[in-house]
């Protein structure tokens, strides 16, 4: 869909957003393909130049941060260090950017890894290896979405259940704040109490709720939505009690939160789609206040519900009576800060 461009000079820090090559993979996952691989099917090599060519669509994203998607392995490192090779990987497509030769926008600047953090202490070989590998290197993510319904994440998750209350997990946890690293937390609505445990189990520990906690509406939560809002909306508020934690105001787009249900790509408007998302939008902004709360693409997994450009259109319509401080938080500002790249608005 092609709409004007809502506030083109809002400057923007996208943080979160993935590249890799699925194509390898894409005759693997049965059929009918999960909607999640159906949304992603559309971009099964998304790296680069895609991502550039969707910053370009005239919203002013003057830098983006990488966030982890098992892109890139070294096959040739130990099983623990192969992770090492997504970093090396993203590091030099950010060189690439950094050079000004295509365009004024530096992407990855920050770069999100992984490092199984339930080999305990030990993790933290892992995580000085990722360091060393990119002065880009800020945190990890290990993701922890489960359902008892295999059907709501299909085959590409297989995260154990209760994983963030795992003592060899808090292990390994641990290691992060030795390093001065941030944490990214992917997991579902109904989980969304492991993560509350996690924060307050290490209050000094700088966390960010990935996709407003990832609500769901699809395979046995389909048409659920507004039964179990109330139940999300009070973990939500309690989590924004925790000073540690922040939030990525996005994900609302994704097969799995099902607003829209039907995609990829499901061609609505930008308002559509912000009437759709405000009830969580607006929740997240109230339990979090604006200085910790930042608005992400997840692309292109939200390609499943919107375009890129019509995705950042309707987060501006969400927040079109916002402060100028606040639009400048919300959208840059708090991104820049959690993963250290102020100088990317100097």
């Amino acid at each position: 869909m092609s709409e004007a461009i809502l506030e083109p000079e809002l400057a923007i820090i996208d943080p979160h957003h993935h590249l890799w090559d699925l194509r390898p993979l894409m005759g693997a996952f049965p059929e009918p393909l999960h909607p999640f691989i159906a949304s992603i099917a559309l971009s099964p090599y998304y790296t680069f130049n895609e991502i550039q060519a969707e910053i370009g669509c005239g919203h002013n994203v003057v830098g983006t941060v990488f966030m982890e998607c098992g892109a890139f392995y070294n096959s040739a490192a130990s099983d623990e260090l192969k992770v090492v090779g997504e970093i090396e990987f993203v590091n030099g497509l950010a060189a690439q950017s950094a050079s000004g030769l295509y365009g004024p926008a530096r992407l990855c600047e920050a770069i999100i890894g992984h490092a199984d953090l339930t080999r305990g202490s030990a993790a933290g070989a892992v995580l000085d290896a990722l360091v060393a590998a990119s002065s880009r290197f800020k945190g990890i993510r290990h993701a922890a979405a489960w359902d008892a319904d295999a059907e709501v994440l299909g085959p590409p998750f297989h995260a154990p259940q209760g994983l963030y209350l795992d003592a060899k997990f808090r292990e390994g946890f641990a290691e992060l704040g030795k390093r001065g690293l941030t944490f990214d937390a992917w997991l579902l609505e109904p989980q969304l109490g492991d993560v509350l445990s996690l924060a307050k189990a290490f209050p000094d520990q700088p966390i960010v709720l990935d996709h407003c906690g990832t609500p769901l509406g699809m395979a046995s939560y389909h048409g659920k939505l507004p039964e179990r809002f109330d139940t999300w909306r009070a973990m939500i508020k309690e989590l924004g009690q925790c000073p540690n934690v922040m939030v990525k105001l996005g994900g609302l787009a994704m097969s799995f939160a099902g607003m829209p249900d039907h995609g990829p790509a499901a061609g609505l408007g930008y308002e559509t789609l912000a009437a759709m998302w405000r009830p969580y939008i607006d929740t997240c902004i109230e339990a979090f206040g604006p200085k910790r709360a930042m608005f992400e693409s997840n692309y292109p997994v939200d390609k499943w519900g919107a375009s890129y450009a019509v995705l950042w259109n309707a987060f501006k319509h969400l927040t079109r009576s916002a402060s100028p401080e606040d639009k400048a938080a919300l959208y840059a500002g708090n991104a820049a800060r959690f993963y250290g790249i102020e100088h990317l608005l100097s």
